[in-house]
């Protein structure tokens, strides 16, 4: 059960920090911004233009009040109605243009967050997606980008609309009017102190809708997946998968409830507050008119602009609440975008296209923590945080020392969490070395960049993943520009060809989410064959064949055998009989090298390797040493 204490750890760290609205967070909205500068330009223009516009009408039909009607001149009602038509249309356009500016920055702004999202995500450290909820993480990419456009393009859009709008229309009544014109100035406080306080309960209230809508999001992620879907087929969990949706999606049902009575409580306010400003501006324009102060064109065109003036200070206001709710989706956008990267390409780091060409392997007094949560992850995409996340971990492995030599075999055995998998992760850079150093051709791997380095390595694990794509473009993964006859050479070596030939659609199959339209042998094999495509320097493979049948096996093991040829290799298994043939084994123990030596030499030591050996092997498959 979970404690009082993990509970309320949880919460803190599920949501974001909420007081990043200001200064900074408008800065780097402007960053994102500043390549739409010149379309911003033409919106605002429009936008100007638009308010301006929107005052002609009243001062048109104050023009048709008290000069076409009063003096009985149809030839100036009727000039004067074609100006009020042409105004209409002429708003029309400009609605257009308006729309069209507020597509293009917006969904500009959608490519550049997203663009940038996914390319930051995708280099963060695998530590990050080792506690991080997939569907949260996709919620991201998804609802907050489209959040943060409509921030930046609607809502601000809506601001500086009303509020040119404003401007021009307080001005144009003063010139008809002043002291109609500060009677409903005299409103204004009514219409803004009000926002502030329901501004920030509309953010947080938007803020937990988000964080509940990206945990429904993960739940589907994780459930309508085929492994999710088997899974919870084959414990009859249904009914208890419906509940637990069922409670999140109830809570979401109960905030929007919420967010729309707060909205339309106050919407309702305002409105109210604006009919109560018009009908005052009525009375007095009423009563000047009847003392002759003004004329009637003069009221009718003022009482026009007053509405076209609270309107706007509605909107205004109303904008203040949605704005603060539509910029928590930056904030949990830059939320991702500020998680920090510590495997991340030196400044110097070179290319190692022309500086590894054997392949010989260094472990130079190696130990290795894994990064805390503090360290690599974002809080609010976990589910829960069971450490505290400055608590340093154990050591998972402890002075590592030993090379292997160009084109041989190294083989890492020991039990389960000693650290073989670990080990061999940080060749590739998967994560970076605690202490000491791993070094390829004298070059240590923290030198060179990432995907140059990446690019000399192939790993074949025990799950190999596929893509739910077809198998040539699977297999072309490893090397976009290979050609057809390269994809047959590699089959036919990982003796998977024969398969493939037989299927009717032939490269062109898809093979299902994760390979799920191939059994466990035939993934393995076109991993393998994947990986003959890439033509790796150092070929590392983590228990490739340990859950295989003995056919399978047989047939994985003749395919890595062309794999290996002339290639450094690292092979982690808990098959002994698979690692017989290495060059060197090394037994890892809590993070130890304990032993090390051929096959032969750790049976004869007698050893936890020899234990191994007779536990996993089994006395039936036993030999003598000398038989060997």
């Amino acid at each position: 059960m979970t404690s009082p204490m993990r509970m309320l750890h949880t919460m803190a760290h599920q949501q974001p920090a909420s007081g990043n609205l200001g200064p900074e967070t408008r800065r780097r909205v402007w960053g994102f911004a500043r390549p739409y500068r010149s379309r911003i330009t033409g919106f605002l223009l429009t936008l100007v233009a638009a308010s301006l516009l929107g005052v002609v009408p009243p001062l048109l039909f104050r023009q048709i009040i008290d000069g076409a009607i009063a003096n009985s001149d149809r030839r100036q009602l009727t000039f004067l109605g074609g100006m009020v038509v042409l105004a209409a249309v002429a708003q029309a356009v400009l609605s257009f243009m308006e729309r069209f500016w507020s597509a293009s920055i917006g969904e500009g702004l959608i490519y550049d967050l997203r663009v940038a999202l996914f390319d930051h995500v995708q280099r963060l450290p695998l530590s990050f997606f080792t506690r991080t909820q997939t569907g949260a993480l996709v919620s991201r990419l998804n609802n907050d980008v489209i959040g943060a456009q409509r921030a930046l393009t609607g809502t601000l859009g809506t601001v500086v609309s009303n509020t040119i709008t404003a401007i021009v229309t307080v001005t144009t009544m003063m010139i008809l009017e002043w002291r109609i014109t500060v009677l409903a100035l005299v409103m204004l406080p009514l219409f803004v102190f009000p926002a502030r306080r329901v501004g920030q309960i509309v953010a947080d209230i938007t803020r937990e809708g988000m964080n509940l809508n990206a945990s429904m999001n993960n739940t589907m992620t994780e459930r309508f997946n085929v492994s999710g879907a088997l899974l919870a087929k084959l414990f009859g969990r249904p009914d208890e998968e419906r509940d637990g949706f069922a409670n999140r999606a109830d809570r979401v049902r109960q905030i929007g409830i919420r967010n729309a009575i707060y909205s339309r409580t106050f919407v309702i306010a305002l409105t109210l507050l604006g009919a109560l400003g018009t009908a005052a501006v009525y009375w007095l324009g009423g009563s000047l008119a009847i003392e002759g102060a003004i004329t009637i064109g003069t009221l009718a065109s003022l009482g026009v602009l007053v509405t076209q003036l609270f309107g706007p200070l509605t909107q205004l206001t109303t904008a203040r609440v949605d704005l603060m709710a539509a910029f928590v989706s930056f904030e949990r956008v830059f939320e991702v975008l500020d998680a920090q990267n510590p495997v991340a390409d030196a400044p110097d780091a070179q290319d190692p296209q022309n500086l590894l060409s054997s392949g010989g392997l260094r472990f130079d007094n190696v130990s290795f923590r894994y990064p805390s949560p503090g360290e690599t992850t974002v809080a609010s995409l976990e589910t829960e945080i069971l450490t505290d996340p400055n608590e340093p971990e154990r050591l998972v492995l402890k002075n590592i020392d030993l090379s292997v030599e160009p084109g041989k075999m190294l083989a890492i055995v020991g039990p389960s969490g000693a650290g073989k998998s670990t080990m061999a992760s940080l060749i590739p850079r998967l994560y970076d070395v605690t202490e000491g150093a791993v070094s390829i051709d004298g070059h240590d791997v923290r030198s060179l960049t990432q995907d140059g380095l990446r690019a000399r390595i192939g790993v074949v694990s025990q799950d190999p993943h596929l893509f739910h794509e077809s198998i040539g473009e699977n297999l072309r993964y490893a090397r976009p520009e290979a050609t057809d006859q390269d994809l047959i050479e590699a089959c036919r070596s990982a003796r998977i060809l024969h398969v493939i030939e037989d299927l009717p659609e032939g490269f062109d199959t898809m093979v299902g989410e994760r390979g799920y339209r191939l059994s466990g042998g035939e993934k393995q094999r076109l991993a393998i064959a994947r990986l003959l495509v890439k033509d790796p320097l150092i070929v590392i493979l983590d228990e490739a064949t340990s859950h295989l049948d003995t056919e399978n096996e047989a047939l994985v093991q003749a395919a890595l055998g062309e794999a290996l040829v002339d290639r450094t290799s690292v092979v982690i298994a808990h098959r002994l009989s698979t690692v017989m043939a290495a060059d060197e084994i090394v037994v890892l123990d809590q993070g130890q090298i304990i032993e090390r030596g051929t096959h032969q030499e750790l049976r004869k030591a007698g050893g936890l390797y020899q234990d191994l050996w007779s536990t996993l092997v089994g006395a039936d498959s036993d030999q003598s040493p000398t038989s060997e």
